[in-house]
């Protein structure tokens, strides 16, 4: 049974809550959710469909029920911000060389026993959020450190949707743009809402069975799948796919050409995909590490699929790493690990060799980021001595 009026009370809650940051956010009114006919209320922002008792929580350990609606506790915290090169999200065909301030919060909808960033995640400790901020903090915060973009990611941030969403808005009315670095396991309704507010995504493609996602995820592909497609045909976010390469689990020539068949298919040639290097992580510490010629294989297998952007990440290749013209074979950028080499577009994406448009947004390109990693301290509006907006010393990538 659904209640419309219940949707349109939570929105309310939430424009009174966004008008005042002093206040406790550990109980922000969620959307995208209805009552049942036997009490309980149903959380309809993923395919989980959690069915909650008064003070259960769903599988992501950070929506809630309490009382009549459902609330998310872990708006306006997050697990860290840092800036990035965009080429970390992956994405290589958004704004090459552009810094991006990126940031999570904690919990997860899927649970992938080899999760890369588990330890965020699959976090129950409300503690693991140390910063706080606000929407338009962030935003201020990465205007002034020239961001080209915000990044939600870390963990997914479906699960933090209202949160991603607002933070959207804000960057949106300084002229910054919005990444989701997503599993793309989303609810129809809350799809069409959160991608609305999104420049572009990265999606995570972690496997093409569905018995690699009920038994290594607790998911299922097909919602995937159906993700990727509405991107593609319904949006115009630019967004790039990426699979994470575990090796005797999801990297057999089979499956690889079927996915890169389907996503030819489907979603055309123009899609970047990028095929990443598993280490042991998590509840997968008994496999190793993925060699780089499984890398250089399914690069290979993509290729010949038809897919014209594929690349290798996690390890230092310069081939994988490359943009190729797809009309004179140049290579237009190349890469070691997030740095570019060497670049040579226009800024409006096309080859300086041929002048063949290349897919994906691109800008004048004056200089890079790098492989730098930036972490940064935002704290709330009024949090005493905090310094907003204060930068650390740089690490290593």
């Amino acid at each position: 049974m659904s209640d419309d009026s219940a949707g349109d009370a939570s929105r309310d809650a939430s424009r009174d809550f966004s008008r005042d940051f002093s206040r406790d956010f550990s109980h922000y009114p969620g959307r995208w959710w209805h009552r049942l006919d036997d009490g309980r209320i149903q959380c309809d922002l993923c395919p989980r469909d959690c069915r909650l008792h008064d003070g259960q929580r769903g599988a992501c350990f950070v929506r809630k029920r309490e009382g009549d609606g459902i609330v998310l506790t872990t708006y306006g915290r997050s697990s860290g911000f840092c800036i990035d090169p965009i080429e970390k999200k992956p994405l290589n065909h958004f704004y090459p060389g552009s810094s991006v301030f990126s940031f999570g919060t904690a919990g997860c909808n899927l649970a992938c026993k080899f999760c890369q960033n588990w330890d965020i995640s699959k976090s129950r400790e409300m503690d693991t959020l140390m910063d706080q901020a606000s929407p338009e903090k962030i935003a201020e915060t990465a205007a002034r450190f020239d961001c080209r973009s915000v990044a939600f990611t870390y963990n997914d941030p479906v699960i933090f949707a209202e949160y991603a969403m607002d933070t959207a808005d804000a960057c949106h009315a300084l002229g910054i743009k919005t990444v989701a670095v997503t599993a793309g396991y989303i609810g129809v309704d809350a799809r069409r809402e959160f991608y609305a507010k999104m420049d572009a995504a990265n999606v995570d493609l972690k496997g093409f069975t569905d018995e690699f996602y009920v038994k290594l995820c607790g998911a299922r592909l097909q919602p995937v799948l159906d993700t990727l497609v509405y991107l593609k045909r319904e949006t115009d976010v630019w967004f790039e796919i990426t699979t994470l390469l575990i090796p005797g689990k999801n990297d057999s020539d089979g499956e690889l050409t079927a996915m890169s068949q389907w996503i030819v298919n489907e979603l055309g040639t123009d899609v970047p995909l990028h095929f990443t290097a598993f280490h042991p992580d998590y509840k997968m510490t008994d496999i190793a590490n993925t060699p780089a010629a499984t890398l250089t294989r399914a690069r290979r297998i993509a290729v010949d699929a038809g897919v014209r952007y594929v690349y290798t990440g996690n390890v230092h290749d310069c081939e994988g790493g490359a943009t190729y013209c797809p009309t004179c074979k140049r290579a237009v950028v190349v890469r070691d690990w997030h740095e570019i080499q060497r670049y040579a577009l226009t800024e409006d994406g096309r080859c300086s060799h041929c002048g063949t448009q290349l897919p994906g947004r691109f800008a004048a390109f004056a200089s890079q980021w790098g492989r730098r990693r930036v972490p940064v301290r935002v704290s709330v509006e009024g949090a005493g001595s905090r310094r907003s907006g204060a930068a650390v010393p740089p690490q290593s990538a």
